[in-house]
């Protein structure tokens, strides 16, 4: 689902990962055997780490598409909330109240599909689960890379109650919103930043909290413009948006995020369903509803010469099939033969 990935750039390098042949004889094999407890950890082999389905699709909902997805998960709390609190005070919701509803003389539809969101929105409801994660956190655990305290994004001081004070939904909002339009991606890329934080959180076991959730987010963002996008973001172009932070500080945080995911980019076109569907009813349950606009008459003529170009082609393969089968549609007027006796 997108381009190549490169990690670990540095200022003078392409973003292309170009693939060598490497001769066996250039490469030493390393055993079991020959790893000591002194020099270290071996790699895992991939079938050592795999998990049975049932426990895989409970514990890894981003590779899943049957899973339920954590932030949905973690804002149903807060949603039930709001509903008692709305329904204890009879008050109408409103979102209820500027909500648009088709009638016989308009319709009114929005621009975001799956396969072509709208930016500003999934940016929005992306944020908005970043937020429910923070909000409704289990503990606070958490990894020294993506600690901001020790690994600073900016010069200006770190306030002491940055661990312990909650973002806002407009603060993680502004800072997914800079880095997107600054680099130029795509709202696709937003999804697929979702899928990458939570897999992060549930393979590596920890949390994202108010000390780490920059980083984090800016480490899912810089991989999923990368697997992504084909022309892919340089980690020096991202040091221009955030002025203070170094090359070499994202090299080595772009090379843990790989590590702790098991270098598992893959995102499946289910999952990705799954977390763009998943967002809409968040912003749903939120009262952030999509830009809806009345149905004008050359955007009905375009859905309609859509619509006809896909009638077109499921009639040419549905003739095609016809084609391939009508040898064994003749087999059943075929009638068996009168025995004669003699």
């Amino acid at each position: 689902m997108g381009g190549s990935v490169s990690c670990c750039i540095s200022p003078g390098e392409s973003p292309k990962v170009r693939r060598r042949d490497v001769e066996l004889e250039d490469c030493p094999i390393t055993t079991t055997e020959d790893v000591s407890e002194d020099t270290g950890t071996y790699l895992q082999h991939i079938s050592d780490r795999e998990l049975p389905d049932e426990l895989a699709q409970e514990a890894n909902p981003s590779d899943h598409p049957r899973a339920s997805t954590l932030f949905l998960n973690k804002s149903q709390t807060d949603v039930r909330e709001k509903r008692k609190s709305n329904y204890l005070n009879h008050q109408m919701s409103p979102g209820l109240l500027s909500k648009k509803y088709s009638s016989c003389s308009t319709i009114f539809i929005d621009d975001s599909t799956v396969s072509q969101p709208n930016l500003k929105s999934t940016i929005k409801c992306v944020a908005l689960a970043i937020y429910y994660h923070i909000k409704n956190r289990d503990s606070n655990r958490s990894l020294d890379i993506f600690d901001e305290k020790k690994h600073p994004l900016s010069r200006e001081k770190v306030p002491d109650d940055y661990s312990v004070v909650d973002p806002e939904h407009k603060l993680i909002y502004r800072f997914i919103r800079t880095l997107f339009s600054s680099a130029q991606l795509t709202a696709e890329c937003a999804i697929v930043t979702l899928v990458y934080l939570e897999r992060l959180l549930t393979y590596a076991e920890m949390d994202i909290c108010p000390c780490n959730w920059k980083r984090i987010v800016l480490g899912a963002i810089l991989l999923a413009s990368k697997v992504w996008d084909d022309q892919a973001v340089w980690n020096v172009d991202y040091c221009q948006i955030l002025k203070d932070i170094t090359v070499e500080d994202m090299n080595e945080m772009e090379r843990h995020f790989l590590e702790l995911l098991q270098f598992n980019i893959n995102v499946p076109a289910s999952v990705y369903a799954k977390y763009y569907f998943d967002l809409r009813s968040l912003a749903d349950d939120n009262n952030l509803s999509f830009p809806l606009e009345p149905l004008s008459n050359k955007r009905a003529q375009k859905l309609e010469a859509i619509s006809r170009l896909c009638e077109d082609k499921y009639k040419d393969l549905s003739k095609a099939a016809m084609r391939r089968s009508i040898s064994a549609d003749n087999l059943v007027g075929i009638k068996n033969s009168q025995a004669v006796l003699s």
